[in-house]
């Protein structure tokens, strides 16, 4: 039994095609299937059923697999410990960010981080919440950026900033006179909030804003979008307000700009962190990447008294 034998077993297992996982592996698909074989006829078990269309994990086989990507990713783990060590910089390192993060802060660290660690290769993902937490738990991501608290045993978050949360009103909403938000105004317009589509946390975040404050939301909510630019052009078509992440306002036209309403303090906001799992060992990266984000953001975004909202989805 090899590393190479699980680390094709762990591909087709996530392909369920033998073609497919031999492209990501750079090998040919006889060689890919030879190795699998052997690895099948040492242990004296099928790890696929190869009858059934996408291919199948037997039962044995699951197991197998969960075998195999704890034993795989723990024996990449032994260079981690030597770059450490020697407090080498380098290397691949697989971040994951939300998609209400990436447009905002990834142009605003990339560029930096890549000119002072050159030697690190940065694969980023954009990936929702959920499957954050996964990979990370799956050893598939070294860390993410994500809106905190997740309150996940195994995953440390460090805390990169906090940001608010901004209306955007059209001039026909009655809201537009007013100069500054309390929560308590986003009752009159239950009826009409626009909100991204379910599967991002920051929509979570938006309900969660109402049902700590007791505003009842029930079958108000029927317009759902895919981003912050669609919610914003179906306002201005006087289809309702919705609320946008502080970053994101930044960058916007004067006249767009003019439309928005900051909260009164404690501002609602989301509170936005590196997070890693507890067993990470290539924390010498994590280090150098939250320092070059904090010195790129600490002069956009600088807020102090916020009251934190739950990304978690609250029954």
């Amino acid at each position: 039994m090899t590393i190479t034998q699980l680390q094709y077993v762990l591909a087709v297992a996530e392909h369920k095609n033998f073609t497919s996982a031999a492209e990501k592996c750079f090998v040919t698909q006889p060689t890919l299937s030879m190795q699998i074989q052997k690895l099948e006829e040492e242990l004296d078990v099928q790890i696929f059923d190869r009858s059934k269309k996408p291919i199948q994990l037997t039962d044995v086989g699951e197991k197998i697999v969960q075998q195999a990507k704890n034993i795989v990713n723990e024996s990449t783990r032994i260079k981690d410990i030597v770059d450490q060590q020697k407090g080498f910089i380098g290397g691949d390192f697989k971040l994951g960010i939300i998609p209400t993060v990436t447009p905002t802060l990834l142009p605003m660290f990339m560029a930096a981080f890549i000119k002072k660690y050159p030697k690190v290769n940065l694969i980023v993902e954009e990936r929702p919440t959920e499957e954050i937490i996964r990979m990370l738990k799956n050893g598939q991501l070294d860390a993410a950026i994500a809106a905190t608290p997740l309150e996940e045993e195994t995953i440390k978050e460090v805390v990169l900033y906090y940001e608010p949360f901004v209306a955007y009103v059209p001039e026909s909403n009655p809201a537009f006179a007013k100069k500054e938000f309390e929560i308590e105004d986003l009752e009159m317009n239950l009826n009409n909030i626009l909100l991204l589509q379910d599967g991002h946390c920051f929509r979570n975040n938006i309900l969660n804003i109402c049902k700590a404050k007791g505003l009842q939301q029930d079958n108000h909510f029927s317009i759902e979008c895919g981003s912050f630019e669609t919610m914003m052009k179906l306002a201005d078509e006087g289809l309702g307000m919705t609320l946008l992440p502080y970053l994101h306002t930044l960058d916007l036209s004067e006249k767009a700009k003019a439309k928005l309403r900051h909260f009164k303090a404690p501002q609602p906001s989301r509170e936005v962190s590196l997070i890693y799992n507890k067993k990470e060992l290539k924390v010498h990266i994590i280090d150098a990447l939250r320092s070059t984000i904090n010195g790129v953001v600490r002069g956009a975004i600088a807020f102090q008294d916020v009251q934190i909202v739950s990304p978690t989805n609250k029954k």
